[in-house]
């Protein structure tokens, strides 16, 4: 079967997020630069010296019977999808054949809460207590399975599993199924629920994290006083498809996947290479993929983490691939406001560049006070900036090495 390069649109976002419980809420709090930070409430920070996170607030499965077969990073992820796929209009079997339509979403963590519940009740009250439903709620495929199941997409559900890089590998990776003509629509993003006591005490000892009280200088991307990343959560989905297939539906079509890069470092299981060396070459991967030139990207959506090795790193590999237009093209790190949402920050980034484009607005980067001499970048620290964008990238960096990096653009 001959395998033609097609091109592939966006149709339909959805998201969960310390900012809101759909995109519009989520996308209107990042334009305000409003700060999803606080004291974490969902489990006991007592012992510990990180207390601050950005956690989904006001959350309710729409299933309370499903809702206790499912952890709660499925509950998002569906719950994503669910709004991802009213905004598209794609309904299985009427307008696209079930076997057409796939699921391409991830979770870095899985389901560490059930586990850990799960887990308790083992060791004090005996093997006989552990759920039969164990296994199939803390399974990482099990994202992709529930939205398939939800959606009826006969076609590849595929989970990836590549720590905070997840959302823009399930993203890319979806554009190139369709790209190829495996494939029609994809459902592609990711969720986590990462805040469980072990795994929050495991990330708070590894030092990764800001141990800050203040909430406005905890998450501080790019700032020279930055001393680590903010734990959130959440999940966000987009509904990709083939042009052709979105026009002879008459489709609304909210921007373009024109090019992805996906590397690994192959250097460290939790340090970046220095210099950003698989960023950089992740990022020319996705321009060249586009035909587009450094030159022609108006925005990029940093994964700017706020530890001091990724957010230098990501500078250098940004000056790296675009040399003379580094310091002309606007970055800037959302993370300042949703904390990280591990495998799912790169889905949530996606939706936020897509509806940049849409409303021509440049997200800012908040909580930056104090000026790094070796982070020169305009990283929009004042405030969101009205801009004609028609061309934005989006990076996404994770423990082991991964690197994911797509490029959008708006679509005429």
């Amino acid at each position: 079967m001959e395998r033609t390069e097609r091109r592939v649109v966006v149709t339909g976002m959805g998201a969960v997020s310390p900012l809101g419980n759909n995109a519009a809420d989520s996308w209107e709090g990042i334009k305000a630069g409003r700060n999803g930070i606080g004291p974490i409430t969902k489990i006991d920070v007592a012992d510990l010296n990180v207390t601050m996170g950005a956690e989904v607030k006001d959350f309710a499965y729409h299933d309370k019977r499903e809702a206790r077969r499912m952890d709660l990073f499925s509950q998002y992820g569906v719950t994503a999808a669910a709004e991802a796929m009213a905004m598209s209009g794609l309904v299985s079997g009427e307008n696209i054949e079930p076997e057409r339509l796939g699921v391409y979403a991830g979770s870095g963590i899985g389901g560490i809460s059930t586990l850990e519940s799960e887990f308790r009740k083992f060791t004090e009250r005996g093997a006989g207590r552990v759920s039969p439903l164990l296994v199939p709620m803390i399974i990482g495929n099990i994202l992709a399975g529930n939205i398939a199941i939800a959606f009826k997409a006969e076609g590849s559900a595929i989970d990836m599993v590549t720590a905070c890089a997840c959302g823009t590998n399930a993203i890319g990776e979806a554009w190139r199924a369709i790209r190829h003509g495996y494939i029609d629509a994809v459902i592609a993003g990711a969720g986590e629920a990462p805040f469980a006591a072990t795994c929050f005490a495991g990330f708070t000892n590894m030092t990764a994290m800001s141990a800050r009280k203040d909430p406005d200088r905890c998450s501080t991307p790019f700032d020279k006083e930055r001393d680590g990343f903010v734990m959130g959560e959440g999940a966000a989905m987009v509904v990709l498809e083939e042009l052709a297939h979105a026009k002879a539906r008459g489709a609304k079509i909210y921007g373009e996947v024109a090019g992805y890069g996906s590397t690994c470092d192959a250097f460290h299981i939790t340090q970046p290479a220095p210099g950003g060396v698989g960023a950089a070459k992740a990022m020319r991967m996705a321009l060249e993929s586009a035909g587009t030139a450094p030159a022609e990207v108006a925005y990029i959506n940093a994964h700017g983490t706020g530890t001091p090795y990724n957010d230098l790193f990501e500078t250098q590999a940004i000056k790296e691939v675009f040399g003379d237009a580094a310091r002309r093209v606007p970055v800037s790190s959302t993370k300042s406001m949703t904390g990280h949402m591990l495998g799912a920050a790169g889905a949530l980034e996606a939706v936020i560049c897509l509806l940049a484009m849409r409303d021509g607005v440049i997200p800012p980067t908040i909580n930056l006070r104090v000026p790094d001499e070796e982070l020169d970048l305009d990283y929009v620290s004042e405030g969101a900036r009205k801009a004609k964008l028609d061309c934005v990238l989006s990076n996404s960096l994770g423990f082991g090495g991964h690197n994911a990096v797509v490029l959008f653009k708006k679509y005429e």
